[in-house]
Parts: structure tokens; C-alpha cells; sequence
């Protein structure tokens, strides 16, 4: 059944917002001036987190909206996009935090739909909003878990073999979006809510990722952890997003992005065939967790170098 925003009570569970800067001071304002335009949040429960920009931008947002009453926290190091999530999670206080990339916006609030429903189902831990562009096509921001056939559908030649894109359109999860709220391996970590006890019970972000998989890895340990991952197609949010992960696999971003998909099969297991089952990724991270987490004298494979 889907939900509609005037069909709801005023929700219980507070919302804050995260905000994680990196040399983007112009689309941030914009992003923070959405939430305030449409009353998303109060300002003083947005929290921006800068990653220690080099161009200065860090300060240049404590000038341009501390007077608004929002939080701007200056990291001091860019550990990357888990950690300043971390940083801006810890620096908030509400019940749930709706983590947004700086290049987004709102034109409307139905945030309200997305609050009621973590407040109706309690083992809700993340919930993904519905990610459009500009020009309000979708951008399928709910997937379902990797497997290798699906790597090779999303990035190589093959995609385009009958069979291939049909993968491709089961992976995206493109005829759940028709209805309202459903459940998702992962949603995307452009716009998502957390629940704030769920987060600390699954250990918050994995500062071990740089960038990218870190959404993948939290919803991952969510299921592992007993919670469940929604998307929320009522909750419609801008994206003006750049698609570095899509870059070629050589480039500085798509090296990144394949140390991260490696520490992703690492911890949860290596797909080869089929997509993983919860269960099964669930027993490949309690292991891995004995062997690099609870035995600290075995060294975990080094997935950066």
C-alpha cells in the first residue's frame, strides 16, 4: 500500500541531516538552502561536515551558514565519505539522520512519509529516497546485492547482449519503483535515512572504504544485524550527480572504486555465479570478523594498495 504524505499523522522519530563537503561549497549552500527553503529539517539539527577541502571551502560555509543556525564541523583530515558521515552522525542528536550528497535538493517535503514509516516498522534501519535528475527521470537508486554476471553487465560490452540487460534491469530493481515502499538489498548512499540506533548497533561507516561500497557495506551489515533496507518512492530528491564510478576502470576513480568492490567481496564474500543470499553473506562476515576483527594478530588483505 503506498503512502501518501497528507494520509499520515505527524511523525514521532526526529530527523537531522548530514551533509559531507568536499570542495563543493556552492552545491552545498544550494543543498542546505532546499532544506530550509522546504522545512526539511530545523537548521540547527543540518549538520555540514567538510573533509578538509583544500580550497578553503570548509571555512567559507561556517561563514555563509552559522548565521542560519546550521552546524558546519571542520574535520581536519579527509578520511572520506564514511568518515565524515561518522563525524556529522556522532555531531547530531536525532532519532534518525538523513545523509545527503552536497550536488542534491528538494522541491518539495515529503519527508514526513519516510519519518511515519520508520516510526510504523521499527526493524526499518536505512531507507533510500527516490533519486531523480534534473530533468525527473529516475536514476534506480535501489539494488539488489552484486554478483560477478552482474559486474559484467553494468560495465563492460556485454551489457548490451539481450540476457545481459535483463540482468541489468533485475539488479536495478526497475519494477519496484511502480509501488510504494519496498524492501532492497541496498539503496543508494546519496540520499538515505538512518536509523541512529540501528547505525551504532552495526558499527556506523566503514572508515576503511574511501569512497564508494560504503552504502553497500552499512546496508550489507544492516540485514546481517537483523534490521531491513526500504526504498521510499514517495520521497522524491534531486540529484545532480557526477558518475565518477563510471569513469574508465584505469582512472584514479575507477581504481578507487575496484579497491572498494574488493574490501566489499573481502568481508561478504565473492559472488562468482549467483547473487549472494543474506544467510550466506551474513556466515562470510561473522568470519571474516573472527579472523580480522576479533583476532587482530592475523593482518587483513590489504585492499588499498
Amino acid at each position: 500500500m503506498s503512502l501518501q504524505a497528507g494520509d499520515v499523522p505527524q511523525p514521532v522519530s526526529t530527523l537531522g541531516v548530514v551533509i559531507v563537503n568536499y570542495r563543493t561549497f556552492d552545491l552545498t549552500v544550494q543543498c542546505v538552502r532546499s532544506l530550509l527553503e522546504h522545512e526539511i529539517a530545523k537548521p540547527a539539527d543540518i549538520v555540514v561536515v567538510d573533509n578538509f577541502s583544500p580550497d578553503g571551502s570548509g571555512e567559507r560555509l561556517k561563514e555563509a551558514l552559522s548565521d542560519q543556525g546550521v552546524r558546519v564541523v571542520l574535520s581536519g583530515r579527509n578520511g572520506g565519505f564514511g568518515a565524515g558521515v561518522n563525524l556529522g552522525v556522532a555531531a547530531s542528536h536525532t532519532d534518525l539522520v538523513l545523509v545527503l550528497n552536497p550536488d542534491t535538493y528538494f522541491l518539495s517535503n515529503t519527508v514526513n512519509v519516510i519519518r511515519r514509516l520508520f516510526d510504523q516498522q521499527p526493524k526499518v534501519g536505512v531507507a533510500g529516497l527516490k533519486l531523480i535528475n534534473p530533468d525527473g527521470s529516475l536514476q534506480y537508486s535501489a539494488r539488489r546485492f552484486y554478483s560477478l554476471p552482474d559486474i559484467l553487465a553494468r560495465r563492460t560490452s556485454l551489457g548490451k547482449l539481450a540476457p545481459m540487460r535483463r540482468l541489468v534491469k533485475s539488479h536495478l530493481l526497475k519494477r519496484n519503483w511502480r509501488e510504494g515502499p519496498f524492501e532492497a538489498d541496498w539503496v543508494m548512499g546519496t540520499g538515505f535515512v538512518v536509523r541512529r540506533v540501528a547505525f551504532e548497533q552495526v558499527g556506523c561507516m566503514d572508515e576503511d572504504y574511501f569512497l564508494y561500497f560504503e552504502e553497500v557495506d552499512l546496508c550489507a551489515r544492516m540485514w546481517v544485524g537483523g534490521w531491513t533496507v526500504m526504498a521510499v518512492p514517495e520521497v522524491e530528491l534531486v540529484h545532480e550527480h557526477q558518475r565518477h564510478s563510471q569513469a574508465g576502470i584505469w582512472s584514479s576513480s575507477g581504481k578507487t572504486h575496484l579497491r572498494s568492490m574488493l574490501r566489499f567481496f573481502v568481508k561478504f564474500g565473492v559472488p562468482w555465479v549467483w547473487r549472494p543470499s543474506r544467510p550466506a553473506m551474513g556466515k562470510a562476515y561473522l568470519q571474516w570478523r573472527r579472523q580480522f576483527v576479533e583476532s587482530p594478530r592475523i593482518k587483513q588483505p590489504d585492499a588499498s594498495a
